[in-house]
């Protein structure tokens, strides 16, 4: 009897997840510029005008993200001023990012010549997102790149064929045969001109400013290797997108940031093993020699390999543990178009869990000597690993994500569960992935 009473009980709960989840609204997502001409609220990419509703709101100061924050325009307000007064008090509290000017290594565009840069995105199958991606990196205000697509195992002629065709000479197409994520990077690195490559992906639209402001720490600083930016959505239309982003979805804040191995943060004693702390794939560059010295990203990580990620998470730390520095700055900023069903969520979910296992893995097993440091952290990582992973409950039951340490909407138990299975499944699929043959390692799900 107390088996099906506990049995009950489960349903019961799944149930109430599924209908809290299903009854989270969209919510509009808009960027106002406080010091804009006439601050008007521009939708984010892909996005309709704002009317009245519930509303994410990126804040700028001369063009640099500075805030966001959620609010809602009454109906029959005017958005414009509704949006203008919230940004104005977001701008003057506590949100507003550091003074790059304060923060080694930060840098400033415009003050100090840009290197030169060669962007690479890797793509599978996805023509229609690929060219919403290549349309804004196109447009970057910077004086000198290079953009590559790596088509990463493709099955039909669609992405050659739309580069050549509309894209012509300014980007160069290049088909890497054997499937991962990690492996089309390395393709991409082996390929490029540039003194600083950046990566991002096929479901984003990069700011005008992103490549400037990603590229300039390096001009600034000579012992930078490696630095991230800011990940925003560019839509929150369904209740998987807003549910991700109200617990944080990619973003890193509004202080930029340089993480010195050489004076390990305070607050941080996991470091450097916390790289998700540091960025992600969507928004990262390397200086490129420094990223070739450490072998690039190990192609035993990543998506579409057993391991199911990891492979940005390894690159900052083979860099860090070179004695190169990581710089984050919030200016450079892409819009990320998240994925919109719970199926996605769930993939999400034990890819996260599996790629963070996968990458300390592959560490440990091509730097072994990093073994005794990662040992004398374990204890804390491991009581850190479950808080990533318990059920996480509202803060303050809002309807949307406004700042990105607020819960507003409770993490699913099921999603919990599945992220802590992907991480006792992550150094198994890390080792699949490195037996694997020679264009199979894709093919397997673990």
């Amino acid at each position: 009897m107390s088996g099906r009473t506990g049995a009950d009980a489960r349903t019961s709960r799944t149930q109430e997840e599924i209908r809290r989840f299903l009854a989270i609204g969209a919510v509009q997502v808009a960027d106002i510029d406080l010091d804009g001409d006439e601050a008007a609220p521009r939708p984010g990419p892909g996005s309709p005008p704002v009317t009245h509703g519930e509303v994410f709101l990126l804040v700028r100061r001369s063009g640099r993200p500075v805030a966001t924050l959620l609010t809602r325009v009454p109906e029959g307000a005017d958005p414009r001023a509704t949006l203008l007064r919230a940004a104005r008090e977001a701008a003057t509290g506590d949100a507003r990012g550091t003074d790059p000017g304060d923060v080694p290594g930060a840098g400033t565009p415009g003050t100090t010549p840009l290197p030169f840069a060669s962007v690479v995105v890797a793509t599978r199958e996805r023509a229609g997102q690929l060219a919403r991606a290549l349309d804004s990196l196109l447009a970057q205000e910077h004086p000198r790149f290079e953009v590559v697509v790596v088509d990463n195992a493709p099955v039909t002629g669609e992405t050659r064929e739309l580069v050549e065709r509309k894209y012509g000479e300014r980007v160069r197409y290049v088909c890497e045969p054997v499937p991962g994520l990690a492996v089309a990077h390395n393709r991409g690195l082996a390929e490029v001109r540039g003194e600083v490559i950046a990566f991002t992906d096929d479901d984003v639209v990069a700011d005008p400013r992103w490549l400037a402001e990603l590229t300039a720490p390096f001009a600034a600083d000579p012992r930078l290797g490696c630095a991230t930016g800011l990940i925003l959505p560019a839509r929150l239309r369904t209740p998987a997108q807003v549910l991700l982003e109200s617990h944080g979805g990619f973003a890193k804040g509004f202080t930029p940031t340089t993480y010195d191995p050489g004076d390990p943060p305070r607050d941080e004693p996991l470091f450097p093993f916390t790289a998700g702390r540091f960025g992600s794939g969507a928004n990262m560059a390397f200086r490129t020699e420094v990223l070739r010295a450490v072998g690039g990203f190990d192609p035993a990580t990543g998506a579409g390999t057993p391991a199911r990620g990891g492979d940005d998470l390894y690159g900052f730390v083979r860099v860090l543990a070179q004695g190169h520095r990581l710089h984050y700055t919030p200016y450079a900023l892409v819009w990320h178009h998240h994925r919109e069903g719970w199926a996605d969520l769930e993939t999400q979910a034990y890819g996260y869990g599996a790629g963070l296992t996968a990458y300390l893995t592959a560490i440990l097993v091509n730097r072994p000597t990093l073994l005794p440091a990662f040992l004398a952290r374990l204890p804390r990582g491991l009581a850190r690993a479950r808080a990533l992973t318990a059920v996480r409950d509202t803060d303050t039951g809002g309807a949307a994500p406004g700042g990105h340490d607020s819960r507003t909407h409770p993490w699913p138990r099921r999603l919990s569960r599945l992220q802590r299975r992907g991480m006792l499944y992550g150094p198994v699929g890390y080792l699949r992935a490195r037996r694997a043959p020679a264009g199979r390692a894709g093919k397997e799900t673990g």
